[in-house]
């Protein structure tokens, strides 16, 4: 029962650790993942402003209707493709890769190859 919560303790370690590091800016903002056992988020974060540029999820309703989704991979590079979209159509070209403490595999991962086949540099 008390490994959840060591678990959980130990990503929010590892994201602070990264996040001292990294810092989304104007010129080049941060590309967040937040994987759930059920849903992934993904966000386009300017931090000097504070503001969210572009996000997606996967409890958007255009993303429900698709059943050509099989999996929860294929769903988060479905994600990690709507996001660099957006982003790339406020002009938003580079970014920076926050994997929030994730490890980088199987769906963070998946976020990231469909943000970079959008047309995102990272």
């Amino acid at each position: 029962m008390g490994t959840a919560k060591t678990r959980k303790q130990a990503r929010l370690k590892r994201k602070g650790s990264i996040r001292k590091k990294m810092s989304g800016t104007p010129d080049r903002p941060r590309l967040s993942v937040f994987r759930s056992s059920r849903h992934i988020y993904a966000q386009v974060i300017d931090d000097v402003s504070g503001k969210t540029l572009a996000a997606a999820n996967s409890l958007e309703k255009t993303v429900k209707e698709q059943e050509s989704l099989e999996g929860n991979v294929a769903l988060a590079a479905h994600i990690g493709k709507l996001v660099g979209g957006r982003a790339v159509e406020k002009g938003i070209k580079k970014v920076v890769f926050d994997r929030n403490g994730f490890l980088y595999h199987g769906r963070v991962k998946a976020v990231s190859e469909g943000a970079r086949e959008a047309g995102l540099k990272f």
